[in-house]
């Protein structure tokens, strides 16, 4: 290998799954028998072990008293959220749709937030009637509750999503700080408090949430201290004390080559401090922690097999009965402005020392179903199993499964 190579960025070590017999391990078996077991590929995979591990990994690190919410819009299939409505304090939901799972979870309606930029009056009413926490992201939202509420006579309960005056440095996402379609801007917090008192909605609190995938803790301490100083001063025009302070999440996890995982010890410090100070300047405000792709998404895996191999001009193509229909994210087509690898491997040969570079494809009529683009691989040959890790979030559900009318993929919860 020249130095050259040597020294090109790679992915973090997926070493989240166990191998066993040359094999990866999800949920206790290993990956052809889970195949079997699943009775088809493509499939997605989600190891219940490694959700929980998460979860206590983050309580271990997290101030006493910091809820820990879980942002089912990274991962909604049903089973999923059942399981983390067990493990976590609350659910943050961005739809009706999601509101219902969440409840059918068993998901505590007190302990639910539901955001949103365009939520429809039918919405609104569903979430009024079902006592779960609403974050206003516009005028016209106090305005349709005002009158909701007395239909109901339901108080809604309200917090504010801000769209503050800074960004999240570092994040792959920005989606507070400048011109937004969330929330509302911190310059207008003042009117739209009184609107809120006015109308006499039943206040909590706020809603910050400037930015997602971050690796940099630096970038998430200063966001969720900034965050913490803005909610002081806005409580000020608040007309009700400040119960609820959801300070976002951000937190991310290393997709591609150079990126490290995310060094949780100076976040944990860093809310240990606010928390500190919340206690003489917010004294009855519960912090929430807010995370999606954090909680879920090293814990699951997309599976796809091989069914053809191929070679175009000295390039080798493995063809996979699933990709971009089913994987949006890891085909590079679902924000990447620069398309690069998620981490992939062979399944079934995950410690096999035989490689190559290969391509692997999806079956669409399309260039850019693309699951890996010349990545050094173990050899496969038709049958064997391609896997894409760090798939647990943003997959199934967002991606165009009824893109030129093949299968739909399985999930399976183990």
């Amino acid at each position: 290998m020249s130095v050259t190579e040597r020294q090109l960025p790679v992915h973090a070590p997926m070493n989240q799954f166990a191998v066993s017999e040359g094999e990866l391990v999800v949920g206790g078996d290993r990956l052809s028998r889970l195949a079997a077991r699943v009775g088809q590929t493509p499939f997605y995979a989600y190891d219940r072990g490694l959700l929980r591990a998460r979860v206590a990994e983050l309580r271990n690190v997290l101030p006493q008293g910091v809820k820990l919410h879980y942002a089912m819009k990274a991962n909604p299939m049903p089973a999923v959220v059942g399981f983390m409505a067990g493990l976590v304090d609350g659910i943050d939901v961005a739809s009706a749709g999601e509101l219902k799972v969440a409840l059918d979870a068993g998901a505590n309606p007190l302990e639910v937030s539901f955001a949103g930029p365009g939520k429809r009056d039918a919405e609104l009413r569903q979430a009024v009637a079902s006592r779960v926490l609403i974050n206003l992201e516009s005028f016209r939202e106090v305005t349709a509750l005002e009158a909701i509420s007395g239909e109901l006579g339901l108080p809604a309960r309200v917090a504010v999503r801000v769209n503050p005056d800074f960004e999240l440095k570092g994040s792959g996402m920005k989606m507070g700080g400048g011109p937004k379609q969330f929330g509302v801007d911190v310059e207008q917090m003042p009117a739209l408090l009184a609107d809120i008192g006015r109308a006499g909605l039943a206040f909590e609190g706020f809603h910050l949430f400037a930015g997602s995938q971050n690796l940099r803790s630096e970038s998430i301490c200063e966001a969720q201290q900034k965050s913490y100083e803005l909610a002081v001063r806005l409580a000020m025009d608040a007309p009700s004390p400040v119960r609820f302070l959801n300070l976002g999440g951000g937190f991310g996890i290393p997709y591609f080559p150079g990126e490290q995982r995310l060094d949780l010890s100076p976040i944990g410090d860093n809310l240990a401090r606010l928390a500190q100070r919340a206690q003489a300047e917010l004294p009855e405000a519960a912090f929430v922690i807010e995370l999606g792709r954090y909680l879920v998404g090293e814990a699951g895996v997309y599976v796809a097999r091989i069914v053809d191999r191929k070679v175009s001009r000295g390039q080798v193509y493995l063809v996979a009965d699933g990709g971009l229909h089913h994987h949006l994210s890891a085909s590079g087509n679902f924000g990447q402005v620069v398309r690069k690898n998620y981490p992939v491997t062979i399944g079934n040969k995950a410690d096999s020392l035989d490689k190559e570079t290969v391509s692997v494809v999806g079956p669409l009529c399309t260039p850019l179903d693309l699951l890996a683009d010349r990545m050094t691989l173990p050899v496969a040959q038709v049958g064997d199993l391609a896997v894409v890790f760090q798939s647990g979030a943003y997959g199934a559900s967002a991606s165009p499964q009824g893109f030129l009318g093949h299968p739909a993929c399985v999930e399976v919860l183990v």
